[in-house]
């Protein structure tokens, strides 16, 4: 495994993730001063994302399945959780937007090859419910 969020395990085969970037930002509040740069106080941790690419070969090794899974972690606007394929866990996230570009369209108009982006930006961790509502889903979207 590579990398997985929530239900959605990223392999060499059949969903591939071939790069991702990790941006953190600070949050400052500017305050007005006459005459000189305004001084900026930290007020806190700002937004925490990452993107990333994924590609798809659905007519040699399928995968269409991790791909709705992935556009219903999104639509559920869940918490899910992000591991590396490292063992490394990256923490709570939600999924903010998934785009596809699909190229050498079949007879049936699939992608022979389907580029995904995905954005997702670190989530608070979710209430014991929540989380047991997330654990059942990621068993019956295993299935």
């Amino acid at each position: 495994m590579l990398m997985s969020i929530g239900p959605v395990e990223f392999e060499v085969l059949p969903f591939n993730t071939d790069g991702y970037g990790h941006t953190h930002e600070a949050t400052y509040a500017e305050k007005a001063v006459l005459g000189t740069r305004p001084p900026l106080e930290f007020v806190g941790e700002g937004p925490e994302a990452w993107t990333i690419q994924a590609k798809l070969f659905p007519e040699k090794f399928g995968g269409m399945g991790h791909l709705k899974k992935l556009y219903q972690a999104r639509s559920s606007g869940r918490a899910q959780y992000m591991m590396r394929g490292d063992g490394v866990l990256m923490g709570w996230v939600v999924v903010t937007n998934v785009s596809e570009r699909s190229s050498y369209l079949g007879a049936q108009g699939v992608g022979k090859v389907i580029e995904v982006d995905i954005s997702v930006k670190a989530a608070s961790k979710p209430s014991a419910g929540h989380y047991f509502s997330l654990l059942a889903d990621i068993f019956l979207w295993n299935r």
